[in-house]
């Protein structure tokens, strides 16, 4: 059996066109992936709560004396 380029063979096609079936659910697989961890980021970084106010002074005094 010989495989030539440009070739109308049944069976070159039904690959090609496998190969291309698995490479578009693995770029679905990982679009819903990408989509997922989106999500779970915009719901940890949500605030449900008031938000306290920073405990202690350090960094509210600045010395500015050389």
């Amino acid at each position: 059996m010989s495989i030539t380029i440009g070739s109308t063979d049944a069976g070159n096609t039904n690959i090609d066109t496998g190969h291309a079936l698995l490479t578009e659910k693995k770029v679905r697989d990982q679009q819903e992936l990408e989509g997922q961890m989106a999500i779970k980021l915009i719901e940890a970084s949500s605030i449900d709560s008031v938000t306290t106010p920073p405990v202690g002074n350090s960094g509210h005094n600045i010395n500015i004396k050389a």
